[in-house]
């Protein structure tokens, strides 16, 4: 950002989207304390990280439109415990909530990338896509972009109150894989068990009976 002024930083949030260890919620409240120094306009880091968002977005947006739903279902049936259904399922609810997941995902951490792609799997209209996600990443990035503004030299302090946040959604995501796998091992039926059963329920085969010839 010293060297490129607002467009490093929206060069940096675009990666942020790329590669989510890189944390939006470091890059944002030191581009807002560099706008307070005067180092750059305020105006110009809003637009640029607004900008950078959108960029990154598109990318992974279009790297699951490239994906296709067909080669999407394809790789889920090879993962352990994953099955079709589950991608069905997933499917139909991002038909039905996805505008309302793309807005929303933007100010979830790791989820604001990961929101993407399956936008571009499902082929969710572009201009729809760019309007959410500009809509979305303009009212995550001001708010800490103004808070590192208006904190100045503290900026810091912001992020750690959003890395307890981003710890708190790893924390529930972690949690919610384990339950998942859980239940699905839970239900996965016993290959000895089956057999088992069926050895124990099926009746003896009757005695062969013998039949006197006639005579002759």
């Amino acid at each position: 950002m010293d060297a490129l002024g607002a467009p490093g930083a929206g060069l940096a949030i675009a990666l942020e989207n790329l590669f989510p260890p890189l944390p939006s919620e470091v890059i944002l409240p030191m581009a807002g304390f560099a706008a307070s120094s005067g180092r750059m306009s305020l105006l110009a880091v809003l637009l640029w990280t607004t900008a950078g968002s959108v960029i990154g977005a598109l990318a992974l947006y279009g790297i699951g439109a490239l994906l296709g739903r067909d080669r999407t279902v394809a790789i889920a049936a090879r993962l352990p415990l994953v099955k079709v259904s589950d991608i069905e399922r997933t499917e139909a609810w991002f038909l039905r909530h996805g505008t309302k997941a793309v807005f929303f995902g933007r100010m979830i951490p790791i989820f604001r990338s990961l929101i993407s792609v399956p936008a571009g799997v499902e082929r969710m209209r572009l201009p729809v896509f760019l309007g959410l996600t500009t809509l979305g990443s303009a009212i995550w990035n001001t708010v800490f972009v103004l808070a590192g503004y208006l904190l100045g030299a503290n900026w810091h302090q912001v992020t750690d109150i959003v890395s307890a946040y981003s710890k708190v959604v790893l924390i529930v995501a972690a949690l919610a894989v384990v339950a998942f796998a859980g239940v699905r091992l839970l239900r996965r039926p016993q290959r000895g068990a089956g057999s088992c059963a069926t050895s124990h329920n099926t009746p003896a085969p009757a005695p062969a009976q013998h039949r006197t010839p006639p005579s002759s």
